[in-house]
């Protein structure tokens, strides 16, 4: 069971925060501090570890977080994650990502409509100019639009329609796009108020421009109906 840091409202629904982490000492205490300070009794914080190497492992525990060993990969630990909660809502953060100030409250507002089942959050990076501050505007505008979302975003749903969809496909690439797909058939998506902050190195370390062509053109050639397997082969390791 996580952390009890202070207690739930009457009639809330109990949360699980899954955190996949792979070699992420630099990030995932701050990640993990921002999800804790906001969750009820009874709320867990799962850390679903893909064989790190690091002190990642440490840090998550000293912060109170049950952790699951698992096979590397994003989604297949996800679902590890998932498998040992016992939340009636499910939410995926991204090690380099921090939730806004009153996310709790900001969830199950808009879980309150019971025709919501799942969502995300708009996002900002932590570093970065007007550029990638434009580009991760469009990335919620483009989310809002289409009714997708991206890891990034720290995807929730209740646990009912994640287990009930199948959880995560286990690819490498797209897992995040291809649960909110199957997702938008069960439920409207909720965007809950305030925006997450994800790390900007994915851009830092490739440049803003080469790695926006290459996520957009990729995410596109998917949506067309591209094999990932094929798609894999182009995105490089910084997952």
């Amino acid at each position: 069971m996580g952390p009890q840091t202070r207690s739930g409202a009457a009639g809330s629904m109990l949360l699980s925060v899954v955190v996949p982490t792979l070699d992420e000492e630099a990030a995932i205490a701050a990640a993990l501090a921002a999800a804790r300070a906001e969750l009820a009794t009874g709320d867990e914080l799962i850390v679903a570890d893909g064989g790190s190497t690091d002190r990642t492992v440490a840090i998550a525990r000293s912060c109170g977080a049950l952790v699951v060993e698992s096979v590397r990969g994003r989604g297949r630990q996800m679902n590890a994650g998932a498998a040992a909660a016992g939340g009636e809502l499910l939410l995926f953060l991204h090690a380099d990502t921090r939730l806004p100030a009153g996310w709790r409250e900001g969830l199950e507002s808009v879980l309150a409509a019971p025709e919501v089942c799942w969502g995300r959050f708009d996002i900002e990076f932590d570093q970065g100019g007007w550029l990638l501050q434009l580009i991760a505007r469009l990335i919620s505008a483009r989310s809002r639009l289409f009714r997708s979302a991206t890891g990034d975003q720290a995807i929730f749903v209740r646990s009912a329609d994640f287990h009930a969809v199948g959880g995560y496909r286990h690819a490498h690439l797209f897992e995040d796009v291809d649960l909110a797909r199957t997702l938008r058939a069960r439920g409207r998506m909720g965007i809950p108020p305030g925006r997450a902050v994800t790390s900007a190195r994915r851009w830092r370390n490739r440049g803003v421009w080469a790695t926006t062509l290459r996520m957009w053109t990729l995410k596109t050639l998917y949506l067309c109906g591209v094999p990932v397997e094929r798609l894999e082969r182009h995105y490089g390791e910084e997952r």
